[in-house]
């Protein structure tokens, strides 16, 4: 975001605070700053209720103000003398913003002409009247705890959005309304892949037949990836003991998440594990190494639990139970250039399937609070090194972010783009010099000296949920072929043509093909359209034509009519299709 148009967008929160006030002068305010679309301000109304039907009355109050070409004049007041003032127009928020979050001396103000103040660092543009009124919009409200505190009260949000012109907002615009098309939660339901129980507990989906043979394909493809690179496939229990995350360093930095389970029998606490690095480092301890057998290659599909947040879980993007494609390799440090380009090589071959182009981060550690990570500088600025050193060679598109590393390592992460241009992490590799070192992993080198190996966390898909969340949305549910739950449909058009329709059906499933039967006592065109809903790729239209030629008829879900055709022609055309993943 340029500062020409933060400084907009900041400006753009004012005054919405402003209309606010004008018409709610009971309102207290929260925060309002200016985001990557434009700008919120989170606001108490004290119990009065109202719905998105305020917000043309909040814009036009808007527009009113900044017609006056109002000048923005910024003020300081001691700290003393800011909460006397606040305290007078009763800006609770505001006040313990001061108490508890604001170190200076001095605090500021801005005020807009003579007809507002309202406490803000800024910074603004020079009078209200440099915002182009067909430039911005509000959007919507949300809930928003202060201080995103759930022990918060919760406050009322206002969105929002605010461009430099009006072809960038109305092109945003219509990327939104697409975004609400593509909605996984909507088309999820449409095409019964998976739902959601309050018996079952927020955040833990149930996936129907057909969202399971999809989240089978994705996994399987990852999984045979894995194999032929060299992965041996592992399993493990889904509980462990608290020790376990104690010794990793886990316990530390995520304890408040874990799910935990206290033994009857014995007393033991456990926890549903979170991860499964240290269990798989466990595995690699329980025999003596030698440099010989390195690398080892571990993977596994399974399901790990994280306790998270009500109010932050969305259909499949976040939940509580996450599938992951995870792997771990403990290899030696000469070793490590090539166990990346390993997994390079298939996260391309993958996302290249996928249709999905993709561009990598550098997640690197911030050095300004190296207390939120373990292990030494030396070691990571020896690993961060070796990062970049590797996505260079490789010739990744990638950039650097501080701050992003793990607590143990730095990592390369994927960073997927769908079809909307929205950005998505999804695919990781990670360097970690800290678990093996805690857990005393060893291996004996040429000279029988003991070392200490690397270990390198994998995941191709990342979290199956989430990766589904992002590909529904990408492919608006148009699956291809080889992902696609029910890949043909076969329309008898009257119940003299059933018997030939299942004859054509038993001969594509002995292929290998997924088919289904529309039998139902309904018109043919009806049977088009469900079809055409559901997102079938093939649809085989058979009739009294069909009989006396020994063909099918065959439509595309696009509405594209291929014709007749005979139907060992149309099963070695998906089966190629199926194999070569289109």
């Amino acid at each position: 975001m340029d500062d020409k148009l933060k400084r907009q967008r900041h400006s753009l929160s004012h005054i919405l605070a402003q209309a606010v006030k004008s018409i709610y002068p009971k309102a207290k305010l929260g925060i309002g700053p200016a985001i990557d679309t434009g700008f919120y301000y989170d606001i108490d109304f004290g119990g009065e209720e109202f719905n998105d039907e305020i917000l043309p009355i909040l814009e036009e109050k808007m527009r009113e103000i900044i017609k006056k070409d109002l000048p923005f004049t910024q003020s300081l007041k001691s700290r003393a003398d800011a909460v006397k003032y606040l305290n007078e127009s009763m800006e609770d928020y505001k006040i313990e913003l001061i108490n508890t979050d604001i170190k200076d001396d001095q605090i500021g103000f801005y005020s807009t002409g003579n007809e507002y103040v309202d406490m803000c660092e800024g910074p603004h543009v020079k009078s209200t009247g440099e915002i182009k009124l067909d430039a911005f919009k509000l959007s919507h409200l949300a809930g928003a705890y202060w201080k995103g505190n759930e022990k918060n009260k919760m406050l009322t949000r206002i969105y929002g959005l605010a461009f430099e012109s009006k072809e960038e907002l109305e092109k945003y615009v219509e990327l939104q309304e697409e975004a609400k098309r593509r909605d996984h939660r909507k088309l999820g339901k449409l095409l019964d892949l998976f739902t959601f129980s309050e018996l079952v507990g927020s955040g833990l989906p149930l996936f129907t037949p057909k969202g399971t043979i999809l989240r089978d394909q994705l996994s399987g493809f990852s999984e045979q990836l894995q194999k032929d690179s060299g992965f041996q496939k592992v399993a493990i229990p889904h509980i462990t003991k608290i020790d376990l995350y104690k010794k990793s360093g886990h316990w530390d930095k995520f304890g408040g998440e874990l799910f935990l389970v206290q033994s009857q029998e014995t007393n033991d606490q456990f926890a549903m594990k979170p991860m499964n690095c240290p269990h798989h480092a466990q595995i690699y301890a329980s025999r003596i190494r030698s440099y010989k057998d390195l690398p080892i290659r571990y993977y596994e599909t399974t399901v790990v639990y994280r306790d998270e947040k009500a109010g932050e879980m969305m259909g499949l993007s976040r939940v509580r139970s996450i599938t992951q494609d995870d792997a771990h390799i403990f290899c030696r440090p000469d070793q490590i250039e090539a166990e990346f380009s390993n997994i390079m090589s298939m996260i391309k071959t993958l996302y290249s399937a996928l249709g999905m182009n993709f561009k990598a981060r550098l997640s690197f550690r911030d050095a300004a609070q190296p207390e939120k990570y373990l292990g030494d500088d030396e070691h990571w600025t020896d690993a961060q090194k070796s990062l970049e050193n590797i996505a260079k060679k490789l010739e990744l598109d990638y950039f650097i972010a501080e701050g992003e590393a793990a607590f143990y390592g730095p990592k390369i992460d994927i960073i997927v783009i769908d079809a909307l241009g929205r950005e998505w992490q999804c695919a990781t590799e990670q360097l970690d010099f800290v678990q093996p070192m805690r857990f005393g992993l060893k291996y004996t080198d040429q000279t029988g000296t003991e070392k200490t190996p690397v270990m390198i966390h994998k995941a191709l898909l990342g979290s199956i949920e989430r990766f589904l969340s992002v590909y529904i949305e990408h492919t608006a549910g148009n699956f291809p072929l080889w992902l696609s739950p029910v890949q043909a449909i076969i329309i008898p058009i009257g119940e003299k043509h059933v018997e030939y329709a299942k004859g054509i059906m038993d001969k594509m499933k002995v292929a290998g093909l997924r088919v289904e039967l529309d039998d139902a006592n309904e018109r043919m065109q009806n049977k088009i359209r469900v079809a055409t809903e559901q997102k079938v790729p093939y649809m085989l239209v058979l009739g009294d034509k069909e009989i006396e030629k020994n063909v099918v008829s065959v439509r595309l879900r696009n509405g594209n009519d291929l014709g007749v055709m005979y139907a060992e022609e149309l099963i070695e055309r998906m089966v190629v299709e199926n194999k070569e993943k289109r």
